[in-house]
């Protein structure tokens, strides 16, 4: 008896301890506070393995080492671009930029991203056209090529790139691929030997050092990338795996949006490859060798700021960009997500937006991949069409594109979907594009899904039954960690 009484004393002191430990320590929103102190005190022993699983806090731990020469260079073009665009952008930017300058400048103040001025842009939204093209770039590749997916799979699409991949190697290019350990979790370890048999360096993100136990479930690294040569770079929602060529019948057309960029913006992707390669890996990559300093742009081409977030950062970058494009909106947003599991901020401009009678639209997938994401997303949705916003579900297959553009002006397409998931514990990056021609053509996009979709009234909202009703609460109640 004297034994299990004194089991239990240390369990409520080391519940108490973490409680203050999480309450006055560790920098989590006043929410995410409340819920883990409620985890801790109601289901003592297991509260305190969740909060190791899912409750750490990066966001001061320097996860990722920059190059201590090349660094302090970057900060210098970033703090050249700032001063331009404050004291006379007219006389080193065109239109576009000087109307989106507060954008620009915060993501170069609290993000460390660099405007490149000449860039040219190809978008797919159909994973054949973008694989195709793909392959097409990797059978050019001359020096390197460099891979970073969250979902690896060694199936057909996957063992078809691992083929070309291995080609390349045996004709002399350097090939890196790093992916995550979670979302890559079903590659197959004979796969993953070909390619290292044939000189291909490999490497997981966030590995587990305890066999069944990974403590870093809960950040995982959701950037997809593709750098060849340093002279083309791929950016945007698609992964390896059969079901982003629309071949899983539960999914059906796997509609994503992929961008393609050759131009300075490559060197910004490229620097992001090399950060995460080298936290994961012990070979290091030489930023020297990689990331090259490109002389002072001119007017031509199209303005590109890539974007990282990530639970270490002590700013929600992407999620910011997102929150000062709709408020710089005059006539319209159109958003499409898979998920739609806004935080109160971001939701409250959106909001604002609406009943401020600019054109809100929000386009979500028919059909779940995530049941409790699905009707999570549901559930934030019914503030949107009660403020007058218009919510379009995506019939055709499955949406998993991840773009907002606002007023035929400015845009995002990367990696990050509309969640706390890709705000606060993902690592994600995002192209924000400063172009017309871009703009209008994502918009006609969403135009053309619109033709592919039914529109979800507030009627019909409100009809929706109690079963629905049900799960809809009990998935809101879960969001912060969906």
């Amino acid at each position: 008896m004297d034994y299990f009484n004194g089991f239990f004393t240390f369990i409520f002191i080391l519940n108490i301890l973490l409680s203050l430990f999480v309450v006055f320590l560790e920098r989590k929103s006043v929410t995410a506070t409340w819920a883990w102190v409620l985890i801790l005190n109601f289901i003592p022993l297991l509260g305190f393995i969740l909060y190791l699983i899912f409750g750490q806090n990066l966001s001061r731990r320097k996860i990722f080492k920059w190059d201590q020469e090349v660094f302090p260079a970057i900060k210098e073009k970033l703090a050249n671009q700032m001063a331009h665009l404050s004291e006379n952008p007219s006389s080193y930017y065109y239109e576009e930029i000087i109307e989106s300058k507060e954008i620009i400048y915060m993501h170069m103040n609290n993000s460390d991203a660099p405007l490149t001025l000449q860039n040219d842009v190809r978008i797919f939204t159909d994973g054949q056209e973008k694989f195709d093209q793909l392959f097409k770039d990797i059978e050019q590749a001359k020096d390197h090529i460099h891979l970073i997916y969250y979902i690896f799979r060694s199936d057909d699409l996957g063992t078809k790139l691992g083929d070309l991949l291995i080609k390349k190697a045996k004709q002399g290019v350097k090939v890196r691929l790093l992916y995550d350990a979670s979302g890559s979790r079903a590659i197959g370890k004979k796969f993953l030997k070909r390619l290292n048999e044939a000189g291909i360096l490999t490497e997981p993100f966030f590995p587990s050092k305890i066999p069944f136990f990974n403590y870093r479930i809960n950040y995982r690294n959701h950037r997809k990338l593709v750098i060849i040569d340093g002279n083309i770079g791929y950016i945007g929602g698609f992964n390896v795996g059969d079901e982003y060529l629309g071949k899983d019948q539960h999914f059906g057309y796997w509609r994503d949006t992929h961008l393609r960029i050759v131009g300075g913006a490559v060197n910004d992707l490229q620097a992001r490859y090399m950060l995460d390669w080298n936290q994961a890996s012990k070979e290091q990559m030489v930023y020297k060798e990689y990331y090259h300093f490109n002389e002072e742009e001119t007017k031509e081409g199209l303005g590109i700021q890539v974007v990282s977030s990530g639970p270490d950062s002590k700013w929600e970058q992407i999620k910011n960009g997102y929150i000062k494009m709709i408020l710089t909106a005059k006539e319209y947003i159109y958003l499409q997500t898979p998920y739609f599991i806004p935080d109160e901020s971001l939701l409250d401009a959106l909001t604002i937006a609406s009943l401020s009678g600019i054109d809100v639209r929000v386009m979500i997938p028919n059909k779940p991949d995530h049941p409790f994401v699905y009707w999570a997303t549901y559930s934030h949705v019914g503030q949107l069409l009660k403020a007058g916003a218009k919510v379009y579900t995506y019939e055709k297959g499955f949406l998993h594109s991840k773009c907002i553009v606002v007023d035929g002006k400015v845009s995002s397409v990367g990696t990050a979907n509309i969640d706390v998931r890709s705000f606060r514990l993902n690592f994600e990056v995002n192209a924000f594009i400063y172009d017309d021609e871009i703009a209008h053509n994502l918009t006609s996009i969403f135009h053309e899904d619109c033709l592919n979709s039914s529109i979800l009234t507030y009627h019909q909202y409100q009809s929706r039954s109690l079963k629905i009703r049900f799960k809809e609460s009990i998935s809101r109640l879960l969001s912060p960690i969906l």
